[in-house]
């Protein structure tokens, strides 16, 4: 099939979309499909077999875009979309992968071009925008509305978890709806451990770690006072931070400037995903403190496949996949959070019993076998309706 990829993102990136976006084409490249990949200006050039990268015009006073609505992702989108129309009157494509919110630009040209596009549904798009803009909330019902024709209109919808599949079958219960969960990123990590990079902070005593941005959403401040109340009744513990932009650390920073447990905050920046599984091989807990959220985050398989123990919180973000059986939940408060923290910290068994099973959760369903699997069964079913009529 020759397909029209939408990614309305920097493109190649170490966090969560892009990354999915990457291991969505290496199994269609390897399918064998002829891709056009659109992107936007921003991101690192990787090369697959049978994908060319386009990308839309550099925009010298657009930088450092993140995850996200924003009014950068805006404008972008708007040079993306006429992008797109460009490759649409130039070449025929078989179907548009439309990812997020180019979606939405997907659905215009299935009116106007009759291309069938699959909605790459990564998020709630009306959620995100309410969370950045609430004053907006009286336009919820009409954001659905638009999210809802993009759901009808799709061929179909790849939702990358359970919550975000029921959302979509709120508008067509007959849609053609297929999770494709997120997988770990320590498949590929094989040459890491020649080159190991150690956490030069002399850390001596036992590591609570975090990797990710540190947007409001993820619950950093939950877990800077969580862990302010631990480390008062516990004096050999660490917290290691891995991730964020410079100015999101230094607001944290000034945070715990005030604690007496401030020594033991270590801020390290954005890190390389190449050694992430050697930072995590460091750690003893790894957190996951999200506070509001549809989709798992896609830290949650790496954190589960390195074996050691994770904390989260008991929001539907977490248990589609978590339970405590695997992890550690805990309400999102800081009393209830900090509780369950102290009860790791005091438990070896326990942390040595939940890293075994996620462990094993990780191998047994959520492996890049199984993910190859799901994206060849829907591209298999999708070309035979095309061409075949099935």
């Amino acid at each position: 099939m020759r397909i029209l990829f939408l990614a309305p993102h920097p493109f190649f990136q170490d966090r969560g979309t892009p990354i999915a976006v990457s291991l969505l084409l290496k199994v269609l490249s390897e399918r064998g499909d002829s891709i056009d990949l659109l992107t936007y200006h921003e991101g690192e050039n990787i090369a697959y077999k049978n994908v060319r990268t386009h990308r839309i015009h550099r925009l010298p006073l657009i930088k450092n875009i993140g995850p996200g609505f924003s009014l950068k992702k805006m404008v972008c989108d708007v040079f993306l979309f006429i992008s797109a129309m460009s490759l649409l009157r130039k070449n025929q494509y078989d179907m548009v992968h439309a990812v997020e919110e180019s979606a939405f630009m997907a659905l215009i040209f299935k009116m106007v071009y009759k291309t069938p596009y699959v909605y790459d549904m990564d998020s709630i798009m009306s959620d995100q925008v309410l969370q950045r803009l609430p004053f907006l909330k009286a336009f919820s019902g009409l954001m659905q509305f638009i999210e809802g024709l993009a759901v009808r209109h799709a061929a179909a919808v790849v939702a990358v978890c359970d919550a975000l599949a029921d959302f979509a079958r709120r508008f067509d219960p007959q849609k053609n709806i297929v999770i494709l969960r997120d997988i770990s990123l320590l498949n590929d990590e094989k040459k890491a451990t020649k080159k190991r990079e150690k956490i030069s902070l002399g850390i001596d005593g036992l590591v609570l770690m975090y990797v990710g941005n540190l947007e409001y959403y993820q619950g950093i401040d939950l877990l800077l006072e969580s862990f302010r109340i631990a480390a008062t009744k516990r004096e050999n513990i660490h917290l290691v931070i891995i991730g964020g932009s410079k100015s999101d650390i230094e607001k944290y920073q000034a945070m715990v400037e005030k604690y007496d447990s401030v020594s033991r905050v270590h801020f390290l920046g954005i890190k390389s995903m190449t050694y992430l599984a050697d930072y995590l091989a460091q750690a003893d807990i790894l957190a996951s403190p999200r506070i509001v959220g549809n989709n798992t985050p896609m830290k949650i398989y790496s954190y589960l496949h390195s074996g050691k123990a994770v904390l989260a919180t008991n929001i539907d973000s977490h248990t589609q996949v978590l339970d405590e059986d695997v992890a550690k939940l805990a309400a999102p408060q800081v009393n209830e959070f900090s509780e369950a923290l102290l009860k790791l910290i005091d438990s070896p068994a326990l942390r040595k019993r939940l890293g075994t099973q996620g462990k094993k959760l990780i191998e047994e369903k959520h492996s890049y076998t199984v993910f190859k699997d799901i994206v060849l069964t829907l591209y298999e079913n999708l070309e035979n309706e095309i061409f075949y009529g099935d």
